[in-house]
């Protein structure tokens, strides 16, 4: 058996054993009076989509014994911790008034409920697989309640209504309301007594079980959101056209220019020609190889793993409230594509030295997965410590040290030994000189921080209206259900990079700078360095607050900028990799 048939029978020993699986919602079928599975899930504030608790960490009604749900590794990532309840919403059976328990509430419990009122708490709960939300309960503000000036009241609902709509022997659709004339006061530290009642209706609907899906979509289907979608494309594609005209009419024009004048061996135009005298440098390996090979190697595997994920949304995969399927689908691909990752790494190493591949390798494999274990082992303790579901159990972090010492650690050598077995020595156009050639002073424009601000400004621009939307969707409560457009978007801001790399690269080359290799992953990259700018005024501008909630928001953001980073800066120099290796194949060589 040789080395590949084990490597990928170690994956598929390891996935299965681990229970790697997308949930999927199957076609249930009920007959009347049948039970439907109602599970609990969490509470938390509507404003912050990172704190989330048990849901009987509020004193709600509590079957006995509480049975927590079997879930999948993407649920457990996803933050999901389902559990039984008490409600029973057989099948086409309509219900008034129904009695859930009736419950003395002790004053911690009632500070408890008052708390959550306060920060606008709201519950989640899940029947047949369709999600369905409800609030905890209402703050009364009004003046004329309150003549004695001694503040609001606060009233916890203790009725809920479910509609539920079927179609046949189906369930289609679910939404809970609490009745608001049915409350029960809190606002004072006092024992109180509380009946907890819910009524079902059921009503029939012509929709399909395939479509029951549908609504969660359609908040971000209106025709006022559309318009601001073709809006950002419209905007993105008119960018591009701008700067293609830009480079057709000038760059390639003065680039012809001095092809013709450095092809014609005219001494007098040939000094003119500025790039022309660095051709002994412009190939020089950069300094830090290892590290930029480690760079190179871990953006073409995040790119990689863009790829996978807009596939699986296309193929259906992915979709509003599969739950857990994201979380999934990041973890598997990112475990395999490390052999895409060691790949890449060795290959462009090897082209350059005969050894030495094995550090770039070692590189590769911690510079995006150590900042982000640690900064995920980082926000799991405070998760844990402020008590939220959003801190994962022991055993899944254990379960994700195994798949990485498993399977994508010799997945990554793997790749590597593949990528130094096949390499190819690269030839330069001309031999490298000895001695580098001393850099001309360079106007603030033409420096490294000149040039990534241009290289990420245009891009961002041209794509900042679409990353609201999928802000919003991140960060809270807007399902993002246009993959087609955020994968346009996501197009046009490869096409800008490159663009954008291979003009300031030549203005770089132009003036005699042969140290372009860094400076172009740096360009490339700045555009997430606008994205991280953005994160601060988004949520400057949202209702977000509390330690945790931000903990999460900049610390999640900044490992995601940080991919954003390394893939764009990997576009960045290739494309400006290919630009240079062409001008000069192009000239004599002297």
């Amino acid at each position: 058996m040789n080395e590949s048939t084990q490597i990928i029978l170690l994956s598929l020993v390891v996935f299965t054993a681990l229970g790697f699986s997308f949930p999927r919602a199957a076609a249930s079928r009920y007959n009347v009076g049948d039970p439907v599975p109602l599970f609990v899930n969490k509470v938390g504030p509507l404003n912050n989509p990172s704190e989330t608790y048990q849901y009987y960490e509020l004193p709600f009604c509590r079957p006995v014994p509480v049975i927590e749900k079997k879930e999948s590794f993407g649920e457990i990532l996803n933050g999901d911790r389902l559990t039984n309840s008490l409600y029973e919403l057989k099948f086409r059976e309509d219900k008034m008034g129904e009695i859930l328990c009736q419950k003395k509430l002790r004053k911690d419990d009632v500070t408890k409920f008052r708390d959550a009122i306060i920060s606008d708490f709201y519950f989640q709960m899940l029947y047949d697989d369709l999600p369905l939300w409800g609030c905890i309960g209402k703050v009364d503000v009004e003046i004329w309640n309150h003549p004695d000036g001694t503040g609001p009241n606060y009233y916890l609902f203790n009725h809920i209504q479910f509609d539920v709509l079927y179609n046949g022997d189906q369930v289609i659709d679910i939404r809970s309301f609490s009745d608001p004339n049915q409350f029960v006061d809190v606002t004072e530290d006092v024992e109180v007594d509380v009946s907890f009642t819910y009524s079902v209706i059921w009503n029939a609907t012509p929709t399909g079980y395939e479509s029951r899906m549908d609504k969660y979509s359609r908040a971000s289907l209106l025709p006022a959101h559309q318009k601001i979608h073709w809006f950002s494309f419209i905007n993105s594609v008119v960018i591009i056209a701008l700067l293609v005209g830009l480079l057709i009419v000038v760059f390639l024009q003065h680039l012809k220019n001095d092809l013709r004048k450095f092809s014609g061996g005219d001494e007098e135009e040939d000094k003119e020609v500025g790039w022309k005298y660095i051709h002994g440098d412009v190939f020089r390996c950069p300094p830090q190889m290892p590290w930029f090979c480690a760079m190179l190697g871990t953006g073409t595997q995040l790119l990689t793993l863009v790829c996978f994920l807009f596939v699986l949304a296309f193929l259906g995969v992915l979709y509003p409230y599969c739950r857990g399927a994201l979380s999934t689908s990041l973890v598997v691909i990112h475990t395999l594509t490390f052999a895409v990752a060691g790949f890449s790494s060795s290959s462009f190493y090897s082209q350059f030295a005969e050894s030495g591949w094995e550090r770039s390798v070692i590189l590769t494999g911690i510079l995006y997965f150590a900042p982000l274990f640690l900064t995920a082992i980082i926000l799991n303790t405070i998760a844990i410590s402020f008590g939220t579901i959003a801190a994962l159990p022991f055993g899944t972090i254990v379960v994700l040290l195994l798949l990485y010492a498993l399977v994508a650690i010799p997945l990554l050598f793997f790749g590597g030994v593949i990528g130094y077995r096949f390499r190819s020595k690269f030839q330069a156009p001309s031999a490298t000189k000895r001695v580098p050639r001393e850099i001309p002073s360079l106007t603030w424009y033409r420096k490294t921080p000149g040039q990534m601000f241009l290289g990420g400004l245009l891009p961002f621009s041209a794509v900042v209206l679409e990353l609201h939307h999928l802000y919003a969707s991140m960060w809270g409560y807007k399902i993002y259900t246009l993959s087609g457009i955020l994968f346009i978007t996501f197009v046009i801001l490869i096409i800008l990079t490159a663009i954008l790399s291979v003009g300031l690269t030549y203005i770089q080359l132009a003036v005699e700078d042969h140290e372009w290799w860094w400076r172009s992953v740096l360009r490339g990259g700045s555009t997430a360095i606008f994205m991280f700018g953005y994160c601060i005024y988004f949520y400057a501008k949202s209702n977000m607050s509390g330690l945790l909630q931000l903990l999460f928001f900049f610390g999640y953001n900044a490992c995601l900028c940080y991919a954003l980073f390394l893939i764009l800066g990997t576009i960045a120099f290739y494309a400006s990799w290919i630009f240079v290796q062409r001008i000069y194949n192009a000239v004599k060589s002297e």
